[in-house]
């Protein structure tokens, strides 16, 4: 239950993240800088929780978690600002919550986890928000068509990351929080380069994000230290909720959340919910 709750918990922030990130490129409309401030914020978030885990100091392996971080949330951060600032924050959330379908093939082909008639449920569930969403017909005059792109390349990026935390969290002595740390800062050092000629004064408007950001992360990755990647990675994804709510909630007008996109939230949820309960 530990593994769900933490796993829930992820899923609340990472959606709220979604909000920030969206409220701050309304005001500072430049990705790669809200990018950057984003995750630079999150590593903060990351470092003062490290204290408070349980494992040992391995320089070796929390360079590997570093290097993870170069692709997410290094590259990753920047496809999900760039889709949020295209696309709307509600959107957005629904694409990313799809990662299931990729985290439990891999969970399944490459950590060889268990499968069942739940899962594929799940799975078809999930394959039907993101039908849903495909044939939406109503969407804000802002929206563009490259933001799901980016939206897309972020999910295969975030399933790839969950593959790996699973598996490297079995073979490691390293705390959760001290790699949630670690892969945190190999993500800043990609960010920060590509923002470095940005003007970080206006990187303000995305502090809330980055500190909802840090907290899903650490809750992440206590998570898939507790858990099946085919169980947490589905609950992670019903983020997707939060994001499409919230997003009507403190957004408003401008990402005209309308039934088809709830309803797409809804079945990516219910997919998640689904592969969730055989835990």
């Amino acid at each position: 239950m530990t593994a769900v709750a933490l796993a829930l918990g992820s899923a609340a922030l990472f959606g709220a993240m979604t909000v920030a990130v969206r409220l701050g490129v309304l005001r500072t409309n430049d990705a790669r800088l809200g990018a950057a401030v984003t995750a630079l914020v999150a590593l903060g978030v990351a470092l003062l929780a490290t204290p408070f885990g349980s494992g040992t100091f391995d320089p070796h392996d929390l360079a590997i978690f570093a290097l993870a971080g170069l692709l997410g949330p290094g590259v990753s951060q920047l496809l999900f600002t760039l889709a949020v600032r295209d696309a709307g924050a509600a959107r957005a959330s629904v694409v990313v919550g799809a990662a299931p379908l990729v985290t439990v093939a891999l969970g399944v082909f490459v950590l060889d986890e268990p499968v069942d008639l739940a899962i594929l449920a799940g799975a078809a569930l999930i394959v039907a928000g993101g039908t849903a969403l495909a044939w939406e017909r109503v969407r804000p005059e802002s929206f563009k068509t490259i933001g799901m792109a980016w939206a897309v390349g972020c999910t295969l990026i975030f399933a790839s990351r969950d593959t790996f935390v699973r598996w490297f969290s079995g073979e490691t002595p390293v705390a959760s929080t001290a790699g949630a740390a670690a892969t945190l800062f190999g993500g800043s050092l990609v960010l920060v380069l590509v923002a470095r000629r940005s003007p970080w004064r206006r990187g303000l408007p995305f502090v809330p994000a980055g500190l909802f950001f840090g907290l899903s992360y650490v809750c992440l990755f206590e998570a898939y230290y507790r858990g099946r990647v085919s169980i947490v990675s589905p609950l992670v994804a019903t983020e997707s909720l939060w994001g499409v709510a919230l997003s009507a909630l403190l957004i408003g007008r401008s990402e005209l959340v309308g039934r088809r996109l709830v309803i797409a939230a809804t079945l990516i949820v219910a997919g998640g919910i689904l592969i969730g309960s055989e835990n």
